[in-house]
């Protein structure tokens, strides 16, 4: 071997030799015989360094993978001995080898396993106990190989092909047939001899039962020695965590509802009068929330075998197995209540589950009507947050209870379908006399009782938020609570997660104010003020803008009378802040876009004449329009590149709040009404000769690209105009992200306007295909996955834009590019149809080539259009699904193969008989087709039925592919 390259292995070596390491692997991946060295290396124990003891197991894992089936019987029969050499030396070694060795081992042994069991090694385990015994070495590395099998085997992680899976199932069912019995009888001796003396190999060894015991037979493990052996482990401190799981795993196992049951409850019992049910004598908190797993898993088990009871109609035991259940839910709410959250949030499922069955019960007795209460008490009170929770510097511990929160508001909804009246008066209870309080009440107490009434409107739920009318006990209980919620004055409580909670729920209940709109002016200070967008908190003053805007939104009609009070306090929020005065301004420019938008919504919405609505308009976005000139005036002086970053940052900020604005029009009717549309040109005025800046090309053209596809919409034909010189400089040294963003602005140009536009799309074609060939063109590194994935995108929204020309009726402005250039774009969709292995392309452009053939294919068409529909269409629908890269079994390329039968339907609707002539006489016999698949083809292209002839295509190209 290369004991140069070898040093590279070192994680301490430098990068040459690391590199020179990796290359030297590559090289003995493909080398036919490279991998004996290994194998003499390992069972000769040339080397004592740990990193090339690994490499020379990932060598021979590589040709037990990928290589296997190229060796000789007797290169398998060496691989096989060195394995087994190795593992007789490790149990001489005086120092066992390091963990990471022994799982690559055990991962070859895995793969040797699954290639030579069925055929060659059927007394693998034979030989490798035989070797192994009762050394504890042995024993590790016995229990490693078996974990790693199981994998291979039954690890739902790892994807198989169908032919793996077939394979391992009859893996599985031979094992059951030889050698499970006897693996299951090693595992038992494991466990009684190293029980008390080595508590490693003892919990691998559980660890291992826990896996197989999905698999198989039962009976094997759950039978008194096994089970009496893992009980008595649950009372030795270093083994009950995988002695809890290893039991958890038995009773999840799929089996006979009854039998389950009986299982079950013996184990209870044993458990029970060990003490291991008093919770509260238990300090070891790892061991609770393995312990609550399984509980769960008892809970949920007997659950499952009730319903299956039910199901099959046998009362006495459905009853028996209500029965068990009833008896576990005091330990599940000890469990449940429990402070810490993992052991809480183990035991959720079976707390979801019981709920479920109290669901489907005609009539609850008293004591499932306390249980019920008890939950209910139980969620509300795990629902708070605690002391520690870091509101300022979130990490994974908040992450962790957010998630955990999530799982509680489940029950909190499953809670509410078993008995709503119940929880809306527990709910009531809490935050009413939380609310009366607040001022003396801890933060979390507080922000809980907010966050239950915010959760009913998810738990009770009704349509379109009406929460405030049809049932008058629970409107009325809920008009209460928010009543008091805007009254108490808790919106001024320092804290931001009492603040938000305010927030949300206010928004959440909005409907609330069209019933007491007299609420509305105090909760609109709340968000104007230091309370929601002057909050000291910028995660405050973030939401609240976001929220604020929603608020407004849905309260547009109560509105009127606070407009101008509102724009004025917002004013100071709008203004766009310039990157050199150092002002940290109160808002982010994401968050200052909402509150734009919420200005325009204001306006738009009033019910001021349209001339108070104009000036309105005019004071919002004149400010924009002025800093925007002087900013583009100092940008083309900068001469730091950090400055133009920040400069063309601002200005792109001032494009995008003026768009924003307009997000309160639906179409220029709105914007006509309101007077509105000369000031919006005014903007485009303003805003067009950014482009032209030679500086930060990509962010100023994106900015007001964006502008361009509002003012479609606002102002329509008026935009006009403006779009040759916007095209024009867009069209100006553009990378491919360029041609992509503007591509779908000149289609939304030309869906939108189709006839208007043909003069400007007929001067413009020829441009922007030479723009996009340009870059489509250029050479790039043969292994550069993002310019290739560029090209890709470039490509499809160049097919795009062919597909709306053509789409929208336009096609003259293709036929009048003249003959040589009709040609070359005909070219590029023939090539994007056949060539390039993208379906989502392939089929734009069989639609393209549809469209062209339904609209030149007649016997009126351009000259020599028939000629080409021959020579290059009809040959590109069968070249393009006979390309190995056509999967069929791929939805997109099912879609693309469904245009392309529509493309030869067309070709047939035009052409007629002529067409099936050329098919028949010339072209499918010229690709070998069987004389009577032509006559079965030509026959299904005929079919009036379009369905018919695109099911028939499939399966021809299926049937014609190797």
């Amino acid at each position: 071997m290369d004991e140069q390259a070898l040093l590279g292995l070192n994680p301490n070596a430098d990068s040459d030799f690391r590199q020179r390491a990796l290359a030297y692997f590559e090289q003995l991946k493909i080398s036919p015989d490279a991998w004996q060295v290994c194998a003499e290396a390992l069972a000769q124990r040339t080397y004592s360094d740990d990193h090339i003891k690994f490499f020379c197991f990932q060598v021979l894992e590589h040709q037990v993978k990928y290589k296997y089936s190229e060796l000789t019987t007797v290169q398998q029969q060496l691989i096989r001995e060195t394995l087994i050499s190795w593992l007789q030396a490790q149990m001489l070694n005086p120092q066992p080898e390091k963990t990471f060795i022994r799982n690559k081992a055990a991962q070859v042994f895995a793969l040797l396993f699954v290639t030579e069991y069925l055929t060659r090694w059927p007394k693998f385990f034979f030989d490798i106990l035989s070797v192994v015994d009762l050394n504890p070495r042995g024993v590790d590395l016995y229990l490693r190989i078996l974990m790693a099998i199981d994998s291979e085997l039954v690890d739902r992680d790892v994807v198989h092909t169908s032919e793996e899976a077939r394979r391992n199932t009859l893996i599985k069912d031979t094992m059951r047939e030889q050698c499970i019995p006897n693996l299951v009888e090693s595992w038992y001796q494991i466990l009684q001899n190293y029980q008390y003396t080595n508590s490693e190999v003892t919990c691998q060894c559980l660890e291992v039962v826990g896996a197989y015991v999905s698999w198989i037979d039962l009976s094997l493990i759950a039978n008194d020695r096994f089970i009496n052996m893992l009980l008595g482990h649950m009372s030795i401190e270093v083994l009950r965590e995988e002695a809890c799981d290893c039991l958890f795993e038995i009773v999840n196992k799929g089996m006979d509802p009854v039998d389950k049951m009986k299982l079950v409850e013996s184990l209870c019992q044993v458990l029970q009068s060990a003490g291991f049910f008093s919770i509260d004598q238990e300090e070891d908190v790892d061991f609770l929330a393995r312990f609550s797993k399984l509980v769960n898993g008892m809970g949920q088990s007997l659950i499952v075998s009730w319903t299956k009871l039910i199901k099959n109609g046998d009362i006495k035991n459905a009853q028996e197995a209500l029965q068990a259940i009833e008896t576990k839910v005091a330990l599940m709410l000890q469990l449940l209540i429990h402070e810490d959250d993992d052991i809480s949030s183990n035991i959720i499922g079976f707390c979801y589950d019981y709920l479920h069955i109290l669901k489907q019960l005609p009539v609850l007795s008293d004591q499932q009507k306390a249980n019920v209460e008890a939950i209910m008490l139980a969620v509300m009170k795990k629902l708070t947050y605690d002391e520690e929770y870091n509101f300022e510097n979130e990490g994974e511990d908040e992450a962790m209870f957010v998630e955990y929160r999530k799982q509680l508001k489940l029950l909190l909804d499953r809670l509410a379908q078993v008995s709503p009246e119940l929880l809306l008066a527990s709910v009531r209870r809490v935050f009413s006399s939380t609310l009366q309080n607040w001022q003396t009440t801890r933060f979390m107490e507080v922000e809980v009782a907010i966050r239950l009434l915010y959760m009913l409107a998810e738990a009770l739920p009704v349509s379109h938020g009406a929460h405030f009318s049809g049932d008058v006990s629970k409107a009325s209980a809920l008009q209460d609570m928010m009543r008091t919620l805007v009254t108490s004055g808790v919106s001024s409580y320092q804290h931001t997660s009492v603040t938000l909670e305010f927030f949300e729920t206010v928004v959440r209940y909005e409907k609330f104010f069209t019933v007491e709109p007299q609420h509305i002016p105090c909760v609109l200070m709340a968000f104007l003020d230091h309370r929601g967008l002057r909050h000291s908190s910028a995660k405050v003053r973030s939401r609240t803008a976001y929220l604020f805007s929603r608020f407004v939104k849905s309260l547009n009609k109560q509105m009127n009378p606070f407009i101008e009070d509102i724009l004025n306090r917002i004013q100071d929020l709008l203004e766009l802040s310039p990157p050199e005065n150092g002002y940290q301004s109160l808002l982010s420019s994401d968050d200052q876009l909402f509150i734009y938008e919420t200005a325009g919504v204001l306006i738009v919405n009033s019910e001021y004449p349209a001339e108070r609505k104009q000036a309105l308009m005019r004071n919002l976005l004149t400010p924009l329009m002025e800093k925007f000139k002087i900013l583009l005036e100092k940008l083309m002086l900068a001469q730091d590149e950090e400055r133009q970053a920040s400069l063309a940052d601002c200005l792109n900020h001032a494009v995008g709040f003026a768009s924003r604005t307009s997000k309160a029009f639906s179409n220029k009717q709105t914007v006509k009404q309101c007077g509105c549309s000369e000031v919006y040109l005014d903007c485009l005025q303003t805003f067009l000769p950014a482009l032209s800046c030679p500086l930060q090309k990509d962010i100023l053209r994106s900015g007001v690209r964006t502008f361009l596809h509002r003012m479609i919409i606002c102002l329509e034909e008026e935009v006009l105009p403006f779009i040759p010189s916007a095209s024009e400089h867009m069209l100006k040294d553009c990378e491919a992200k360029d041609l992509q963003e503007f591509i779908p602005l000149i289609n939304q140009i030309t869906a939108k306007f189709k006839i208007q536009v043909s003069p400007f799309l007929q001067q413009m074609f020829m441009p922007l295909l030479h723009a996009i060939f340009e870059v489509l063109l250029r050479p790039a590194e043969e292994n550069d996955q993002s310019a290739a994935l560029e090209k890709q995108m470039l490509r499809r929204s160049y097919f795009a834009f062919l597909q709306t020309v053509t789409g929208s009726g336009m096609s003259e402005v293709i036929a009048n590019q003249g003959a040589e250039n009709v040609e070359r774009v005909l070219v590029t969709v023939i090539q994007g149809a056949v060539e390039y292995p993208d379906p989502i392309a392939q089929k734009t452009c069989f639609i393209i080539l549809s469209k062209l053939v339904e609209l030149w294919g007649g016997k009126d068409g351009p000259v020599g259009f028939a000629d080409f529909v021959y020579k290059h269409i009809v040959p590109a629908c069968f070249l393009a699904p006979l390309k190995q890269t056509f999967d069929l079994a791929d939805a997109q390329t099912v879609l693309a193969l469904s245009e392309c039968a529509v493309t030869l339907k067309t070709i047939h609707l035009k052409r007629g008989p002529e067409c099936v002539q050329y098919l028949q006489q010339e072209y499918l016999p010229s690709l070998q087709v069987a004389p009577e698949i032509i006559q079965e083809f030509c026959q299904a292209l005929q079919q009036p039925d379009a369905k018919v002839f695109k099911n028939y295509l499939k399966v021809f190209f299926q049937r014609a592919k190797p």
